[in-house]
């Protein structure tokens, strides 16, 4: 079997990931020869894209480098031209990027991004608009962007990220529209590789966060890098074994609400002090002297907002630490559900494996399968908006009493 070609430029960023790679730098060369009048095959490059892949894949990573291959000076994503870094940067003034910090992306907040993205193009080749978390949509959103995707401006591309192309991801109108990639778990040697040459991270450290992250690169990087990722984890990890009394359910269940707080509460605390200082900032708040009260009033109007959106945000920030703990805990018991059933996997928390043993030995296959459908209820339930600490509690009740 003969090894694929290794990535270049920005689709060395693509982890494991090499069939998108090829269909989207295929594309981007084809838009290469759009914009420079050239004649390209029907349906070589199109204006809306939907990249699906499981969490960690790398979906947002893959609009981006695609981006930055449409604003390319070479046409390939060279990653060195002032198109390829200003986009990667985050900085091109033609590459738009909604990156939902509440629960959902506004009817608001779509219209407006839609009437820029109807502009043509100030600095780079294409408008290029890049929705992360598509999935977020409301339903006013989805047919704001749905008018837009019907009727492309010329040089537009429309980037949608989503879980998968389900119905309860995307909408159906709009997967119509859209060319989908998919991309794959990557496998644990590719995520070691990235960790060692792009972060410098030691060989066996490396190998070992690539082994734990079920497949997700992000959480690959912060497990090597992060003692207190680490350490929440191990928490988690402790919590099957952990159920002897009836009091453990609710001391497991704090700490598990506990952790995701503290968790989110670290992300926000720098970013949300020094979002309300830079505002204060550039609206004269901070002011003194005469003709300042309307500043400092507006200022703090303001600043509410931004605090409204920001405790939005921590709340999402929150979910999203829990969820990665619930993922870990049902990937547990579908661990010691494979060591039961004796079949040959590939463990998701190899370094548990003396644990993962010992409750199989000790759980019924029937009582291991009510544990593991816990915890996917329990991440349903949060989903649907239940509150977090009664769906773990009544999770956690289940995992004890088996």
């Amino acid at each position: 079997m003969t090894e694929a070609p290794a990535l270049i430029g920005v689709w060395k960023q693509l982890v494991g990931q090499e069939p998108a790679a090829r269909t989207l730098s295929t594309a981007s060369a084809a838009a290469a020869r759009i914009v420079d009048n050239q004649p390209v095959a029907p349906g070589a490059m199109t204006h809306a894209w939907l990249v699906t892949g499981p969490p960690g894949s790398g979906r947002s990573t893959a609009a981006r480098v695609f981006a930055a291959a449409l604003q390319c000076s070479t046409g390939t994503g060279c990653g060195e031209c002032p198109g390829c870094r200003t986009v990667l940067a985050g900085t091109h003034a033609d590459v738009k990027l909604v990156v939902p910090e509440g629960l959902s992306i506004s009817v608001a907040e779509m219209r407006s991004l839609v009437q820029a993205a109807a502009r043509r193009p100030t600095t780079g080749k294409w408008q290029v608009v890049i929705i992360e978390d598509s999935d977020r949509l409301t339903e006013g959103a989805s047919n704001a962007l749905l008018k837009a995707v019907e009727e492309p401006p010329d040089r537009t591309v429309f980037l949608l990220c989503a879980p998968s192309d389900h119905p309860d991801d995307v909408s159906v109108t709009i997967r119509s529209r859209c060319r989908l990639v998919t991309l794959r778990t990557p496998p644990p040697e590719a995520i070691a590789q990235v960790l060692m040459e792009r972060d410098g991270i030691d060989p066996e450290r490396a190998r070992w966060a690539a082994s734990v992250s079920s497949g997700h690169v992000g959480r690959a990087r912060r497990l090597a890098t992060d003692e207190a990722a680490r350490q929440r984890r191990a928490t988690v990890l402790r919590i099957p074994l952990g159920l002897r009394r009836p009091s453990d359910v609710f001391t497991c269940a704090d700490q598990l609400i506990s952790a995701a707080e503290a968790d989110a509460g670290e992300e926000s605390k720098v970013r949300d002090e020094a979002e309300r200082s830079e505002l204060r900032t550039a609206m004269g708040g901070d002011g003194i002297g005469k003709g300042v009260s309307g500043a400092k009033r507006a200022a703090e109007a303001a600043v509410k907002q931004l605090e409204k959106r920001q405790k939005s945000r921590a709340t999402r920030t929150q979910r999203d630490t829990l969820d990665l703990a619930l993922v870990d805990l049902a990937a547990f018991y579908r661990d010691v559900l494979v060591t039961a059933s004796g079949a040959d996997a590939t463990l998701n928390h190899p370094d548990h494996a003396s644990e993962i043993a010992q409750a199989a030995s000790a759980w019924a296959p029937d009582s291991i399968l009510r544990r593991l459908e816990a915890v996917l209820e329990c991440r349903e339930a949060i989903d649907l908006n239940v509150k977090p600490r009664i769906a773990v509690e009544a999770m956690v009740t289940t995992l004890r009493q088996g």
